[in-house]
């Protein structure tokens, strides 16, 4: 199986949730990118919204 693809978000947000996010991230030992991942996972279960397999998304087969 070949490493997991990502896709880049580039966004502007207040100087102020940067910084809350970066302590976040510090706190959990994770990157900012990975926090936010996790929050967005964790809002789509709470709210109903599956997130399709990459394999689906991309095409792939389970071989690659």
């Amino acid at each position: 199986m070949s490493p997991s693809k990502t896709a880049t978000l580039n966004l502007r947000i207040d100087p102020r949730i940067k910084e809350a996010a970066r302590i976040a991230a510090l706190r959990e030992h994770r990157s900012i990118a990975n926090l936010i991942e996790v929050l967005i996972r964790k809002h789509c279960e709470a709210n109903g919204i599956s997130i399709p397999e990459q394999h689906a998304l991309f095409g792939e087969s389970d071989d690659e």
